[in-house]
C-alpha cells in the first residue's frame, strides 16, 4: 500500500519541491482547501480531505479534517491491536503529516485588525493535527517548519523512511509550534478583553538562534533565543562578520542599540559592562564616534559601539584604531565593510530599522520572574518644571536634554557629566548618589566647569547639588520627587544653578 501524506499548509514555501519529491517517491498526497489547489496548479491531482473521511467540509472550512478517518490514520500504533481496528472501520494510515498554521501572529500584527478577523485566524483543525502526529512520533513524521523539508526528502531517499531521532526531533519541534501559537492567541485575547498587557498566566516563547559558549562566567552554560514572532530589534539582527557571540557581547550590544537609538543626529555611544563609557553626536558618524571615544579612551578598549545612522568609511578607518568587540549599526556602506574586514575578529551586527516586538522586560527571580514595561518614552521637554530662580539658557536645555537620554540608560545611582554633547564623566551603579556624582565629576575634570548634570532619580540630600556646584556644573536636571527637594532647590540657588525637575525616574537595576 502507498505510504500517504497530509499537507494543509499557510505557508508554502517550499512546498512545490516537497510535495513533488514525495509524488515521486510513490507518495498518496491528501489535502485541504488552498492548499489542495496550490497542488492542483502544479499538476500533482491531491485526493481531497473530503474524499477520505466521506463527509463535506462545513462552517466555512471550520470543520474539515476533525473526522476518525483522519485522526485515526494518524494516531494509530503500527501494533496488531490497532491496525486491526482501523482496518475495520475501513481507516488508512496516514505516514508524514505537514501543516503549518494560520497566521495568527501576522494577522494580529496589521494595524487596526478587528476582534472578529483575529479570531476567525485561530487554528483549530491545523493543531490537532500537529499534535496528534507529534503524539505519534515512534511511527509518523510531522513537519510544521518548511526549512526541514529537504532533511525529509534526504532521508526518504537515502533510507527509505524518517529515521526515529529525526522523527523524536521533528515532534519536539511541532509540540514547541503550537504552544507558542496557543500562547500568542491567549496573549492577544487576554489583552483585548482586560485591557492589560499582563495576563493572568504568561507563556514566555522563544526559539533557539545559538547555543553560546558560555554565559556572564565560563561555568555557567547559556543560550540565545529569539521571542517567536519578533519583528524587530536586536533579536532578528544579522551578524555581517566576526566571531561567535557571547553572551555579554549581546547583553552590551542590546545595551548600546537601547540607548544609540534614542539620541539624534548622527550619534555614537560605547558600552562597557552594560553602562555607556562615552556617548556623543554631531553632524557627522565618524565625528560623534571620535568624540564618545574620546570621552573615556581606556574604558573604551574593547568595547561595544553602537551607531544610528549607516556605516560610512570615514567612520570605519576611526573603528579600526583600537580593538573593539561588537558594532551594531542599522547598516554598513560597502567601503566601510572592506575597511572593517582588516579586522577580522570584530563583530559586526546589523538590525533593520523594524518596530521591535513586545516590549517587555523580565527579570529573573528564584522560582518566578517579573515582567514590567520597557521604559521607552519619556516626558515631553514641555512638561519640565524649573523648579530654581534661575532657568537654563536654550543651550543648557538642549545640553540637559541629551544628558537626560543618557543618563536613563546607566546604570542606579547613576549621574553623567555632558558638555557639547558629549559625555565627560558616568557615574553608574553606585550605593549612593553623591557618591556617583563623585566619580562623574571627578571622571570630568576641569572640564566639568560649564557642564550639565543629569540624575536618574530624585536627590535624597542637598549634598550632590553641593558637589555639582564645586566642580563648575552649570545645570541640572533630575525627576525630583524627594521629601527634601526644597534643600536642592535653595542649595541650586544659593550657587546660581539652573535645575530642571521632569516628573519622570528611570532606575535601573
Amino acid at each position: 500500500m502507498a505510504k500517504r501524506a497530509l499537507i494543509s499548509v499557510s505557508d508554502k514555501r517550499g512546498l512545490e519541491d516537497l510535495a513533488r519529491g514525495l509524488k515521486e517517491l510513490g507518495y498518496e498526497l491528501i489535502s485541504t482547501g488552498g492548499t489542495a489547489r496550490t497542488l492542483e496548479g502544479w499538476g500533482l491531482s491531491p485526493v481531497p480531505v473530503a474524499a477520505v473521511t466521506g463527509f463535506p467540509e462545513i462552517l466555512e472550512g471550520r470543520v474539515k479534517t476533525l473526522h476518525p478517518k483522519i485522526h485515526g490514520g494518524i494516531l494509530a500504533k503500527r501494533e496488531p491491536a490497532h491496525l486491526e481496528q482501523v482496518a475495520a472501520q475501513g481507516i488508512e494510515l496516514i505516514d508524514l503529516v505537514v501543516v503549518n498554521l494560520y497566521p495568527f501572529r501576522e494577522t494580529i500584527s496589521r494595524p487596526g485588525v478587528t476582534l472578529e478577523e483575529a479570531v476567525e485566524n485561530i487554528d483549530i483543525g491545523g493543531p490537532s493535527l500537529v499534535r496528534a502526529a507529534a503524539k505519534n512520533y515512534a511511527y509518523v513524521t510531522v513537519v510544521v517548519n518548511p526549512a526541514r523539508y529537504p532533511l525529509i526528502l534526504q532521508q526518504l531517499r537515502e533510507k527509505g523512511e524518517v529515521d526515529a531521532d529525526t522523527r523524536f526531533a521533528l515532534a519536539v519541534e511541532a509540540f514547541a509550534h503550537t504552544a507558542a501559537y496557543d500562547a500568542a492567541i491567549a496573549q492577544y485575547l487576554s489583552n483585548v478583553h482586560t485591557g492589560s498587557p499582563f495576563p493572568p498566566v504568561v507563556a514566555l516563547v522563544g526559539e533557539k538562534v545559538q547555543d553560546l559558549r558560555y554565559g556572564e562566567n565560563p561555568h555557567q552554560r547559556a543560550a540565545f533565543y529569539r521571542e517567536v514572532g519578533a519583528g524587530g530589534g536586536l533579536a532578528v539582527a544579522r551578524q555581517l562578520q566576526g566571531k561567535e557571540l557571547s553572551f555579554n557581547n549581546l547583553m552590551d550590544a542590546q545595551a548600546a542599540w537601547a540607548l544609540v537609538q534614542e539620541l539624534p543626529e548622527q550619534a555614537a555611544v560605547i558600552i562597557k559592562h552594560h553602562n555607556p563609557c562615552g556617548a556623543a553626536v554631531a553632524s557627522q558618524l565618524a565625528d560623534a564616534y571620535r568624540k564618545a571615544f574620546a570621552a573615556d579612551a581606556v574604558s573604551a578598549f574593547g568595547g561595544i559601539v553602537g551607531l544610528n545612522s549607516t556605516v560610512d568609511e570615514e567612520t570605519a578607518r576611526e573603528m579600526t584604531k583600537t580593538f573593539l568587540e561588537v558594532v551594531i549599526a542599522p547598516g554598513y556602506s560597502p567601503a566601510a565593510l572592506e575597511v572593517l574586514r582588516q579586522k577580522e575578529a570584530l563583530r559586526l551586527l546589523e538590525v533593520p530599522a523594524t518596530a521591535p516586538g513586545r516590549l517587555w522586560d523580565v527579570k529573573a527571580l528564584s522560582g518566578g520572574f517579573l515582567i514590567q514595561e520597557a521604559d521607552t518614552g519619556d516626558a515631553a521637554p514641555e512638561e519640565w518644571q524649573v523648579v530654581t530662580k534661575r532657568a537654563p539658557t536654550a543651550a543648557e536645555r538642549e545640553e540637559l536634554a541629551f544628558a537626560w537620554k543618557v543618563v536613563k540608560h546607566v546604570k542606579s545611582n547613576a549621574i553623567v557629566v555632558t558638555k557639547d554633547r558629549v559625555t565627560l564623566g558616568v557615574g553608574a551603579g553606585q550605593m549612593n548618589r553623591v557618591g556617583a556624582a563623585k566619580i562623574a565629576l571627578e571622571q570630568a575634570g576641569e572640564a566639568a566647569k560649564g557642564a550639565v548634570l543629569a540624575s536618574d532619580a530624585f536627590f535624597p540630600f542637598p549634598d550632590t547639588v553641593e558637589e555639582a556646584a564645586r566642580a563648575g556644573i552649570s545645570a541640572i536636571i533630575q525627576p525630583g520627587g524627594s521629601v527634601r527637594d526644597e534643600e536642592a532647590i535653595a542649595t541650586a540657588d544659593r550657587y546660581g544653578l539652573a535645575m530642571i525637575f521632569t516628573g519622570r525616574r528611570h532606575f535601573k537595576h
